[in-house]
């Protein structure tokens, strides 16, 4: 295979991000915002998809320390002007929160809305920013209750992930808010528990969007950060009861999506990728064994990297198999445990490889910058719209190609926005070039 070279990976991000500026609509105060695809006119602030200037604001962060270049700071900034003004925003706020949506959670609410201006604030010293997250952070309790705030439980709309966007803004009480309860609603199994992590669905996931880890990752965070050893010893039932899943035998870990397997039009019982795969199942197992320090949890770790990479990832062996590029569940996500493994077992370099070219290959570059698509073989034509975000989309892409461009270069391990659901592995937090200077108020 040929190697591709550090630079031609910053190249091809540099084009996905002319490609984002280029996407990004005006609004009111000479604020930024993307929709969730460039064709569509709603704007939605959420950091999972729609406007995803909350996915899109950290991107641009990663690019502004990467490459020392403020049109990168200036777009972010602009972004969080966008999402505080949608903070102010009350009937937005107190309309959404109908039919269960989850308004206040992490992926799709208003604590990612609080993790990325809280981002902005640290990053680009922006007092504005800085309290805008805390704005949006203190509206959260005012629809808890007592045991939920909506439908979900789980990291991506519920209890999990907005505890640990408290924990990233600073917030320990509402962090232990959001996680006590999972003590009292925690389900008994033969070997640990597991939660009802939607209400009124069947089927128990198990992985770390939607399912046990997510509760598992976030009750060791919290658990570790108020010393709170209930939290901790909830957290290791938690993940004994996903271990004793596991279907591949004692070298490997591969557990279904879900028991009884939830019922969808094309949702295999397997996948790979981060949000319901081994790749995102390590790194609540890196989290378990940073927090715990049991070498077991390691051991389960390195099961999950064999698995991963036997599986045929990143190949598209059959439609449905590996459709996305993103990094949700896609090549990216599986290149964020890669360069994990690189720094921590120094065994992730060669695969990494793979991914990169495969993310390269796939990116459509022209005039407007390069952008990548994903593939839905249920529907004609199979080829999506491409899209700005985090998860389906260029933000997500770029920031792990600029991470791995770093530790081509340089060995860099780090983020400049450390996400609150992956582990760090040294150090990150201090990163910063030697020819850029600390940030301060713009």
């Amino acid at each position: 295979m040929t190697i591709i070279g550090a630079d031609e990976v910053e190249a091809t991000a540099t084009g996905a991000l002319d490609w984002l500026l280029h996407t990004a609509r005006r609004t009111d105060g000479d604020g930024l915002a993307w929709p969730t695809r460039p064709s569509e006119d709603e704007l939605d602030p959420t950091l999972y998809s729609g406007t995803t200037t909350s996915g899109v604001v950290p991107a641009l962060l990663e690019a502004r320390r990467h490459f020392g270049d403020d049109r990168y700071g200036d777009a972010a900034l602009r972004g969080a002007r966008s999402l505080a003004a949608t903070v102010a925003d009350t009937p937005f706020i107190a309309g959404a929160a109908a039919d269960g949506w989850p308004i206040d959670s992490f992926h799709f609410g208003l604590a990612g809305m609080a993790f990325a201006l809280h981002a902005v604030g640290r990053e680009l010293g922006d007092s504005a920013a800085a309290a805008a997250a805390r704005q949006a952070l203190a509206m959260v309790p005012e629809r808890f209750d007592g045991t939920r705030w909506s439908l979900f439980v789980e990291l991506f709309g519920g209890n999990a992930g907005i505890a640990l966007a408290a924990l990233e803004v600073g917030d320990i009480e509402l962090a232990l808010l959001a996680t006590e309860p999972f003590a009292r609603i925690a389900e008994p199994t033969p070997h640990g528990v597991q939660w009802e992590a939607r209400t009124g669905r069947e089927a128990r996931q198990h992985h770390i969007s939607h399912g046990t880890l997510g509760i598992v990752y976030a009750l060791a965070a919290v658990g570790r950060a108020a010393d709170r050893p209930d939290l901790l010893e909830l957290a290791a039932a938690g993940a004994a009861d996903v271990v004793s899943r596991n279907e591949a035998g004692p070298a490997g870990f591969l557990v279904p999506h879900s028991d009884p397997q939830q019922q969808h039009p094309g949702l295999e019982r397997y996948n790979y990728g981060w949000c319901q795969g081994p790749a995102g199942d390590a790194q609540v197992f890196r989290q378990l064994h940073r927090v715990l320090g049991d070498p077991s949890w390691a051991a389960l770790v390195d099961r999950c990297w064999h698995t991963v990479r036997q599986s045929g990832l990143p190949q598209r062996l059959r439609p449905g198999f590996r459709d996305n590029s993103g990094r949700c569940c896609g090549t990216a996500g599986v290149l964020a445990l890669a360069c994990d493994r690189q720094v921590e077992n120094g065994d992730g370099r060669e695969f990494a490889d793979v991914l990169v070219a495969d993310l390269l290959a796939r990116a459509t570059v022209d005039a407007d910058g390069g952008r990548w698509s994903n593939t839905e073989h249920r529907v004609t034509p199979s080829e999506l719209e491409p899209m700005p975000g985090w998860a389906m989309g260029n933000a997500g892409i770029i920031r792990e190609l600029l991470r791995y461009a770093r530790l081509r270069a340089s060995g860099e391990p780090g983020y400049a926005v450390d996400w609150p659901d992956q582990p760090l592995v040294a150090a990150t937090s201090a990163w910063r070039p030697a020819s850029q200077p600390s940030p301060a108020s713009p």
